[in-house]
Formats: structure tokens, C-alpha cells, sequence
């Protein structure tokens, strides 16, 4: 099975399409909300991103809701 993490905001409509699409397709994931926890917002400035949804697919990084990119990376 693919690690798939997700950074996500409380606000971000993104996000929240992503995680239906994951839920949707039995993906299981590891949210790590900025909006309610400081470091997860330290960790995505250090990876050099200021917005979200950015998904961690095994490693590769997917900035917003690019679905075609998502399929790619989880085999679906």
C-alpha cells in the first residue's frame, strides 16, 4: 500500500475534495492539519510550500488537488 499524507487547513475546499477521493477509494492517509497545529505549518514552510492541500504520495509531492497526478502515484 502507497503512504500517502496530506497537509491540510480547516478552510481549504481542496483538502477537503481530496480526502472525500481518498475515503472514496479505500486510501488510507495521514492528515496533518496547519491550521490546528503549529509544527505541521513549520514542516510545510520547510518543504518550501505556503499553501495547501500539498499530498506526500511514497515521497512525491502533489501541490493541490491534481487528481490525474493522484491516480498516477496511487495506481488507481
Amino acid at each position: 500500500m502507497k503512504k500517502v499524507e496530506i497537509y491540510t487547513s480547516d478552510t481549504c475546499g481542496q483538502c477537503k475534495m481530496a480526502k472525500e477521493f481518498f475515503i472514496e477509494n479505500n486510501i488510507e492517509y495521514m492528515e496533518y492539519n496547519i491550521s490546528s497545529n503549529q509544527e505541521y505549518k513549520r514542516e510545510l514552510i520547510k518543504k518550501g510550500y505556503l499553501s495547501v492541500p500539498v499530498i506526500v504520495i511514497d515521497g512525491q509531492d502533489v501541490l493541490g488537488f491534481d487528481l490525474k497526478r493522484i491516480k498516477q502515484l496511487t495506481g488507481i
